[in-house]
C-alpha cells in the first residue's frame, strides 16, 4: 500500500471566501509610476521661476559692481586732477621763493644800468641772469604816468600837482615783480594827487559854463 502524499487534488482548487470573485484571488498589481509622478509641466514652470529668480540676482549684483568700479574711477580722476594741482602749486611755489631771493640781485642790476656802470662780462652776466629769471615766468612792472593801483603799488612818497586828474605815479623807485597773476613784491612809486582846489575850480568853471549857454563860440 503506498502513501499518498497531502495536497490538493488535481480538481481541487483553493478555497476561496464566500462571495469573492476570482479575480480577488489573484494579487493586485502594484500601481504604475506614471500614476504617482507630478505633471511634466508644473516642473519645468518651477526650474524656471527658479532660474529667472537667480538670473535676477546676477544682474543686480552686476549693477553694484559697475556703480563701484564707475565710483572708483571718478575718485581716481579727482585724486590724481588734486595731486597735479598740488603739483603745480608747488612748483610755483618754489620758483616764487627762488627768484625772491634773486630780487635784491635784480635791482642791483637795475641800478647798475642805470649809472651806466653795466659793461663787459658784468654786463654779460647780468643779461643771463635776467634771460633765465624771464624763462621762469618773472615779469617786471610798473611804469611812470601809471594810475595807482594799491594792490600793486606802494607808494613811498607822496606830493600834489596841477597836471594830473587822479592819483598817479610819477616815479618808479623800485619796479615790482610777478608771475603770472602772482605779485611777489609790489613797485615802490612815488605818487601824486591833483591840487585840493583843483577839482572845485574845474567844477566851478563847468557850472559857469552851463549857466552861460556853453563856451563862447570865436
Amino acid at each position: 500500500m503506498t502513501e499518498e502524499t497531502p495536497g490538493f487534488e488535481e480538481n481541487e482548487k483553493p478555497d476561496v471566501p464566500s462571495g469573492a470573485t476570482p479575480d480577488d484571488a489573484e494579487p493586485q498589481a502594484a500601481p504604475s509610476d506614471e500614476e504617482g509622478a507630478a505633471p511634466a509641466g508644473d516642473s519645468a514652470s518651477a526650474a524656471d521661476v527658479a532660474l529667472t529668480a537667480q538670473l535676477d540676482q546676477v544682474r543686480t549684483a552686476l549693477n553694484e559692481r559697475t556703480a563701484d568700479l564707475q565710483r572708483l574711477q571718478a575718485e581716481y580722476q579727482n585724486y590724481r586732477r588734486r595731486v597735479e594741482r598740488d603739483r603745480v602749486t608747488v612748483k610755483e611755489i618754489a620758483v616764487a621763493n627762488l627768484l625772491t631771493e634773486l630780487l635784491p640781485v635784480l635791482d642791483d642790476i637795475g641800478r647798475a644800468r642805470e649809472h651806466g656802470e653795466l659793461v663787459g662780462g658784468f654786463k654779460s652776466v647780468a643779461e643771463s641772469l635776467e634771460t633765465v629769471a624771464a624763462k621762469m615766468g618773472l615779469q617786471q612792472f610798473g611804469k611812470e604816468g601809471e594810475p595807482f593801483d594799491p594792490t600793486v603799488h606802494e607808494a613811498l612818497m607822496h606830493s600834489y600837482a596841477p597836471d594830473v586828474t587822479e592819483t598817479t605815479c610819477v616815479a618808479i623807485l623800485q619796479p615790482g615783480y610777478r608771475i603770472g597773476e602772482r605779485t611777489i613784491r609790489p613797485a615802490r612809486v612815488a605818487v601824486a594827487e591833483p591840487q585840493p582846489g583843483a577839482k572845485a575850480d574845474e567844477a566851478a568853471d563847468k557850472d559857469a559854463e552851463k549857466e552861460n549857454g556853453g563856451p563862447e563860440e570865436g
